[in-house]
């Protein structure tokens, strides 16, 4: 990375500089933001993407649930492979469905109550997977200003302890360690500000895709529940 030097009666005063000469406290303060910094943009990049081929996923199989092929056909193509989004909630209703018939389904709201169960809990397990890490974001973005601010006020007691020691108030004997309280602040909100605007992104993200699926599973349901009719309710009555 490139210094950016500060001209000014204290010496160099370097990004670089004021990291090597900065108390092991504020060392560790500047250490453990940036490497928290790395670690939300990976998230945020991971996230953007993972997201953009759910969305991509999900038109597919949207695209061929309604085409008109067999519920059937589409449950054996998409049971023999792992599925995410829609495909999974579509396979554990298809899957609690034939179960039911295998073993004589007799009560139509029994059966729907399980199809509608298994489908919720293939949702939030989709849920789950797509707002894991988001939490991560959260919390460097509430507590990095924080932690920078802990650096900063070891920088500015460092301040005041080079001044009793030199028994001057030159702002060459202050000025190093007010800088580095500053860059502590400022890697503080290098690592907040992008988690707080990234968590806020993927969080409406994974909302919306997830008010898709839940469509999708109230649609399903629904199809499902007209089957239910024709196909128990008539063996019930005979």
């Amino acid at each position: 990375m490139e210094s950016i030097a500060l001209n000014a009666p204290g010496g160099d005063l370097s990004i670089w500089s004021l990291f090597w000469e900065a108390g092991w406290v504020v060392k560790l303060v500047m250490i453990g933001l940036l490497v928290a910094s790395v670690w939300c943009w990976a998230i945020i990049i991971d996230k953007l993407v993972s997201f953009a081929r759910m969305r991509m996923a999900l038109n597919r199989f949207e695209q061929v649930f309604w085409s008109g092929q067999s519920l059937e056909e589409l449950y054996r193509s998409l049971s023999e492979r792992k599925t995410t989004g829609m495909g999974s909630i579509f396979v554990a209703a298809m899957r609690e469905w034939k179960k039911s018939f295998e073993k004589g389904a007799r009560s139509p709201h029994g059966l729907q109550m399980r199809i509608d169960k298994a489908m919720d809990l293939a949702l939030a397990r989709e849920m789950e997977r797509l707002e894991g890490r988001l939490g991560f974001l959260a919390s460097i973005g509430s507590a990095a200003p924080f932690i920078g601010l802990f650096g900063t006020v070891v920088g500015i007691m460092t301040s005041f302890q080079a001044i009793a020691g030199s028994k001057s108030t030159n702002l060459a004997v202050v000025a190093p360690g007010i800088a580095e309280a500053l860059l502590a602040t400022a890697i503080g909100l290098l690592a907040a500000i992008p988690a707080v605007i990234g968590y806020n992104k993927l969080t409406s993200d994974a909302g919306k895709i997830g008010a898709r699926m839940e469509g999708f599973a109230d649609e399903f349901s629904a199809i499902l529940s007209r089957q239910i009719d024709e196909k128990v309710a008539p063996r019930n009555q005979g």
